[in-house]
């Protein structure tokens, strides 16, 4: 159950998105991912609520939200299927 929130400011903390998030059910985790080579956030974050229900309210309920100047892109997170092989002949 996890929440792919875009276009965020330089300057927000896990902290910030807890905050926010917390008012719409648990939140289990939070993850700004950021550039390895230069060290500074990509904008963009992924938020893990408890359980569908949350997730979906708290998507509903930010989705365009402005918040330190920008506004929110929210949506749920998709996942990654990683590649397999198919040289089973």
């Amino acid at each position: 159950m996890s929440i792919y929130v875009s276009n965020l400011s330089d300057e927000i903390q896990e902290d910030d998105l807890k905050q926010m998030f917390s008012k719409y059910g648990s939140v289990v985790k939070v993850r700004l991912p950021i550039y390895r080579a230069t060290g500074e956030r990509r904008r963009f974050a992924f938020v893990e609520m408890e359980t569908d229900a949350e997730e979906a309210v708290a998507i509903h309920s930010l989705l365009g939200t402005e918040y330190m100047g920008r506004n929110l892109r929210v949506n749920k997170a998709i996942t990654k299927v990683g590649k397999s092989s198919s040289s089973n002949l």
